[in-house]
């Protein structure tokens, strides 16, 4: 299910956590060549990702159970 990204917070290690409209939380890690992100590591870029819609996996998990 496609939520809003609402906000961001790092985690205990220190990777970003996009924080969702429905409540729940996804990792942005920028760890090339695997996950490309590096707006991630800005505070302009992840302004610019407000809004931005991700697919949540919880969200998804609820509504199949």
């Amino acid at each position: 299910m496609r939520q809003k990204i609402v906000g961001f917070h790092l985690d205990d290690e220190q990777h970003w956590v996009a924080d969702l409209a429905c409540g729940h939380t996804q990792h942005v890690r920028h760890t090339p060549p695997w996950q490309n992100r590096p707006w991630v590591l800005t505070e302009q870029g992840r302004n610019e990702k407000l809004g931005v819609e991700l697919n949540c996996k919880e969200c998804d998990h609820l509504n199949n159970v």
